[in-house]
């Protein structure tokens, strides 16, 4: 099982979708807190996700918390800011993908002390700043899950 990381979500639809991903591959979606929208069952029933009740969720105060839960497993941190490719990454159960806040991304000193664990989805030069949070979520899934031999 994969486990997917948004740090400080901003935007709930990118949340909601991610989380659907999450429900369809088995995966464990990771909130750090502050979040940018309201998780409460009327907040999440107005907004439709009918789904949302069987996404495995867990939500931390910090990302150290998190960190601190599980020591073992390995974490990729995704970012605009390193050269080096997801496609280079050997993923494996139990691994942890970390995705920054919409608007900021990760936070500079986390991507600095974990530089050689950082990975960026290349893009053709000056198409665009960055993907989708959720479609960024979703290619990275699903290579993870294409390495480590996902059987759905």
């Amino acid at each position: 099982m994969l486990h997917v990381v948004l740090y400080q979500p901003e935007i709930p639809h990118n949340t909601g979708a991610i989380g659907r991903l999450c429900l369809a591959t088995g995966a464990t979606l990771h909130l750090i807190k502050p979040l940018g929208f309201d998780l409460s069952e009327k907040a999440v029933k107005r907004a439709g996700l009918d789904y949302w009740k069987d996404v495995s969720l867990k939500i931390w105060d910090h990302f150290d918390d998190l960190q601190e839960a599980y020591p073992e497993n390995n974490y990729w941190y995704l970012t605009t800011k390193t050269s080096q490719s997801y496609w280079g990454a050997r993923f494996q159960d139990g691994d942890f993908l970390v995705f920054g806040t919409e608007s900021r991304g990760l936070p500079e000193s986390l991507l600095q002390t974990q530089a050689q664990s950082c990975l960026t989805i290349p893009m053709q030069a000056g198409s665009t700043r960055s993907l989708n949070l959720a479609t960024s979520a979703g290619i990275v899934m699903y290579e993870a899950f294409r390495q480590i031999e996902f059987k759905g």
